[in-house]
């Protein structure tokens, strides 16, 4: 049984990717998710930023010792897991902050699910030829940002990797069906 995220204790590499998180918000709070800001983040914000590396160094660091706090509850199995990291507040800009697992070498899907105001996904490679598909393509190490409106199956190959989501407004719906018209900018 799976252990709400409210009750659980902070671990202090949690607390310190929240702390990032907000730091990061800041710079990106005014922009709106979708391919123009995938675009500037895989340009700006790549390996080599301070906050993607440090999400990816705090990410595999807490799976790596076990810290309890990165996708721990089980969606599909030990292949496919998350964790609320953090609930929207005034501290990280109302953003939440949530962890994906997905392994598999072959296409794996996850859950389909709509992004009513859209979505920052930091992707964090646990194998090097791991990548995630966003609404522009497969995306190895770097991030995708699908726009408002959108919705999709999450999908992985080519091994293990961490999607460290970010919503506005925590705003997530698990309502869209497959084949329903994707907005007209995604």
């Amino acid at each position: 049984m799976s252990v709400d995220a409210q009750t659980r204790s902070t671990h202090p590499n949690q607390q310190r990717l929240i702390d990032l998180a907000g730091e990061f918000f800041a710079e990106v709070e005014s922009l709106t998710p979708g391919k123009d800001l995938e675009t500037r983040l895989n340009a700006d914000y790549g390996r080599g930023n301070r906050y993607y590396d440090g999400f990816c160094e705090l990410i595999k660091t807490g799976l790596a010792n076990d810290e309890g706090w990165v996708a721990i509850d089980e969606l599909d199995g030990p292949k496919y897991r998350r964790s609320k990291v953090s609930w929207p507040s005034s501290k990280n800009r109302y953003f939440s902050i949530t962890t994906v697992y997905m392994e598999s070498i072959d296409e794996y899907r996850g859950q389909y699910h709509a992004h009513p105001y859209g979505e920052i996904n930091c992707v964090v490679q646990l194998s090097p030829g791991a990548e995630l598909m966003g609404m522009s393509g497969w995306q190895g190490e770097g991030w995708t940002s699908p726009g408002p409106g959108t919705h999709h199956y999450p999908e992985v190959r080519g091994g293990a990797l961490v999607a460290l989501f970010f919503l506005p407004a925590g705003r997530i719906s698990y309502d869209a069906k497959p084949g329903m018209p994707q907005p007209l900018s995604i």
